[in-house]
């Protein structure tokens, strides 16, 4: 089953890729542009828990992390970790003037050495049973709050994570320590 689950998802990534592979990103700022905005309107390179960070049309907002995870889901179903689980509660808001997918495979997690984990979508499915992270549209304005689960090994610490808009984005960092 976890084969096919997985088949699915990536089966779906690419159709939507397809849709969206015309689209523009009017969100994210260029370097020419960044000279002319204000110093308030201007992102951090670097937020931590609890600030807000902008990459494109999403604003993010990292709650808080959780590692050392086994198992994500119910006692009847659910997903075992190959090491721990890391869950990153994140808040995601539309600041852009169209709907938005959020796409919880875009996000990227990084140890201290630089080593870098994908969210794994099929976890977050268990982690979310109230929200959808993997594939969810966002109306401008809107927002949600689910968890991105990070498979990593039972020795590794996060560091930091690296948050797009789209798989395309330029990203934002946010440090977990």
């Amino acid at each position: 089953m976890r084969k096919t689950t997985t088949l699915a998802l990536i089966a779906t990534g690419l159709v939507a890729l397809g849709c969206g592979a015309g689209s523009t990103d009017e969100g994210t700022s260029s370097k020419a542009d960044a000279g002319s905005a204000k110093g308030d309107d201007k992102p951090a390179k670097t937020a931590k828990i609890g600030q807000p960070a902008r990459d494109g049309k999403f604003e993010f907002t990292v709650k808080s992390s959780k590692c050392g995870v086994a198992k994500v889901g119910t006692s009847m179903i659910g997903d075992k970790a190959q090491g721990q689980f890391c869950l990153i509660t994140i808040n995601v808001k539309n600041i852009g003037k169209e709907p938005q997918t959020l796409d919880g495979s875009s996000q990227k997690a990084y140890a201290a050495n630089g080593t870098e984990y994908s969210s794994d979508s099929e976890a977050g499915l268990y982690a979310n049973q109230e929200q959808s992270t993997f594939f969810e549209e966002i109306n401008p304005g809107n927002q949600v709050t689910g968890v991105f689960v990070f498979d990593i090994p039972k020795n590794v610490k996060l560091t930091k994570l690296e948050l797009h808009d789209s798989m395309f984005s330029g990203g934002v960092t946010v440090s977990l320590t």
